[in-house]
């Protein structure tokens, strides 16, 4: 299917096609389901979040309410933990790595409409991957948008907006997001401020 390859070629598309419509409702069936489980559920849980997401490695734990465009273009490594309201607009792939943590109410985005009105009286949109690198930590409230890469190790503080690339081993924060800081010996000492570790080693 020609409006397929678009999707996952960063090609514009019209989104209206019937058979994506109907793709789509399969995806949001699996997830009230997941949504609408109760607390003592987990294996249930993790179950139905087998069907829905592409890949998904071991000890993952997401908080209900889940939401996703798709579910099926999103790939989990292992250890990832998402707070509530996690949302997935994975019209393309997102690609999130082992030991990844998503604060309450993160938004990841590969989609985005085209600026010029006339394009987007139609229906119309285009995609661009999204990814994520191991043991990075997404703050409360941040925004991922489209063909952003962060790499590994690195904090997005929250309220972020990150439209850009963000290197490994860093702290960024802010709209749009930038690097802070690169993490280093400090943070081995202190976890927040001047808050320093007392009575726990690795």
């Amino acid at each position: 299917m020609e409006v397929k390859k678009r999707m996952h070629n960063q090609k514009v598309y019209f989104y209206n096609d019937e058979e994506l419509v109907s793709e789509q409702l399969l995806c949001l069936e699996i997830l009230y389901d997941f949504n609408h489980t109760r607390p003592s559920e987990i294996k249930n849980r993790e179950e139905i979040l087998k069907k829905l997401f592409a890949e998904i490695g071991n000890n993952c734990y997401i908080e209900p309410p889940l939401r996703a465009n798709w579910g099926k273009h999103t790939h989990l490594g292992d250890n990832v933990y998402a707070n509530f309201n996690l949302t997935l607009v994975d019209d393309t792939h997102i690609y999130i790595g082992d030991h990844v943590m998503f604060g309450p109410n993160v938004t990841i985005s590969t989609a985005a409409h085209p600026i010029d009105p006339e394009f987007r009286k139609k229906p119309v949109q285009f995609n661009i991957p999204v990814r994520i690198g191991n043991n990075v930590w997404i703050g409360s409230n941040a925004v991922v948008l489209p063909g952003v890469i962060i790499g590994d190790n690195t904090v997005i503080g929250a309220g972020s907006i990150v439209t850009k690339d963000i290197p490994a081993n860093v702290v960024a924060v802010g709209n749009p997001c930038r690097v802070l800081r690169t993490i280093n010996p400090h943070d081995k000492e202190f976890y927040y401020k001047d808050y320093q570790y007392e009575g726990i080693e690795l």
